[in-house]
């Protein structure tokens, strides 16, 4: 339906969407869905097709599958979607008033509807020939160089740094992991859990040194802030992320720490984001937040793509967000928006066999759960508490012992 009108009056017949990782594919295949016959363009600045992203840091670089595992749609099904694409070459700039996307290349895309979805680059540090994380090259050269007796110091032990410490170990890598703070992972998960998760990598004999700030990278490994080199043959910088703004400069967009959206993902009319880029209001948990998850920028890419093609019925974009790490043996799962929590409890299973649900406070009510080595059952009924946003002294069991937050 090409000549679908908006409540502004311009009919929506050409939808762009910048960005062509989960949340674009997921935003164009929903607008075809639900029914857009328009021009739909699908800009991205890698030259490969869309492809997965959790496994590059686990069972890409493990060699136990190869890229062409990755793809998350075959070439016929992105034929059938019928869309203009644009890959290999990334979105420079944005013409709020004229409804144009200015590309690398030179050219110009116009749009009656825009999806934002360029995601996240990784946070690097001063020097040179460190190794980063996020795309399909990434992973493929850092795999090349991860041969048994290789000396490799992973830069922050985050969910990412440790996923990447734990295969490197499997591979028969000397890991050294370095983290700032006192406890990997404590600001987001609590310090007993963090412990918990570190301990993981201590019983295997990665080195792992806490509260220690790299500020270099150097030729024979990394310099710390006390002057100390810490020698290796190949170093990986996993410190974090930073939204993939800066095409938008000058456009009139409201741009903090990712694109700044409502709760219906919009940022601007007809303007929505989507995925890691977008900070959103989420109105189930009355905060604002950005989330890098692959199932988040799913179902967002979704909620955005439903609510420009249909505006008068549009939804407040609420979910409780999920997300899973593998390292070694361990499965972590959590829901909910577990950051500036005020307290955790082990609702389930015991610390010291990290086999446990964890559930987490935020004022007065469930705000986040987390599970290491449990079946889903287990931590699948407190998602559902978080969406009700149940009452903690109602939810969690007055004999539980609180853990430190």
């Amino acid at each position: 339906m090409p000549g679908r009108r908006h409540p502004a009056g311009r009919p929506v017949r050409r939808i762009v969407v910048v960005g062509a990782s989960a949340a674009g594919l997921a935003a164009v295949e929903t607008l075809r869905r639900e029914g857009f016959e328009g021009t739909l363009t699908l800009v991205g600045d890698e030259p490969q097709a869309p492809y997965d992203r959790p496994p590059l840091s686990k069972q890409l670089l493990a060699s136990e599958w190869e890229s062409d595992r990755l793809a998350l749609r075959t070439p016929d099904d992105l034929a059938a979607l019928g869309l203009e694409l644009r890959l290999g070459v990334a979105a420079t700039g944005l013409e709020l008033a004229d409804r144009t996307v200015r590309l690398a290349d030179g050219s110009e895309v116009p749009y009656d509807g825009l999806i934002v979805a360029t995601g996240v680059r990784p946070r690097r540090l001063p020097g040179e020939g460190a190794h980063v994380l996020r795309t399909l090259d990434d992973a493929l050269t850092l795999r090349e160089r991860l041969t048994p007796g290789r000396r490799l110091v992973v830069v922050g032990a985050g969910f990412l740094g440790a996923a990447a410490a734990a295969v490197a170990w499997r591979l028969g890598a000397h890991v050294t992991l370095l983290e700032p703070a006192a406890v990997p992972l404590a600001h987001a998960v609590g310090t007993e859990v963090g412990q918990v998760l570190s301990r993981a990598h201590v019983d295997r004999g990665v080195d792992l040194r806490c509260g220690v700030t790299v500020t270099e990278v150097t030729e024979d490994g990394v310099r710390l802030a006390d002057g100390e080199v810490i020698d290796a043959d190949e170093v990986l910088v996993a410190v974090g992320s930073l939204p993939n703004t800066e095409w938008l400069a000058g456009s009139g967009l409201a741009v903090g720490d990712g694109v700044v959206c409502d709760e219906y993902c919009e940022a601007a009319r007809n303007v929505y984001a989507a995925g890691d880029v977008a900070r959103w209001y989420n109105p189930l948990f009355g905060s604002s937040m950005r989330i890098e998850h692959r199932t988040n920028a799913a179902e967002q890419g979704m909620a955005a793509a439903r609510n420009l093609l249909h505006p008068e019925m549009r939804k407040p974009f609420a979910p409780v967000p999920y997300f899973w790490s593998d390292q070694y043996d361990m499965k972590v799962q959590a829901y909910g928006f577990l950051r500036g929590h005020d307290e955790v409890a082990v609702v389930d299973g015991d610390l010291a066999e990290r086999r446990f649900v964890a559930v987490y406070r935020t004022g007065g009510r469930v705000s986040g759960a987390l599970a290491v080595g449990m079946p889903p059952k287990a931590i699948r009924l407190w998602r559902q508490a978080i969406a009700a946003g149940a009452a903690w002294d109602e939810a969690v069991p007055t004999e539980v012992p609180a853990t430190g937050a």
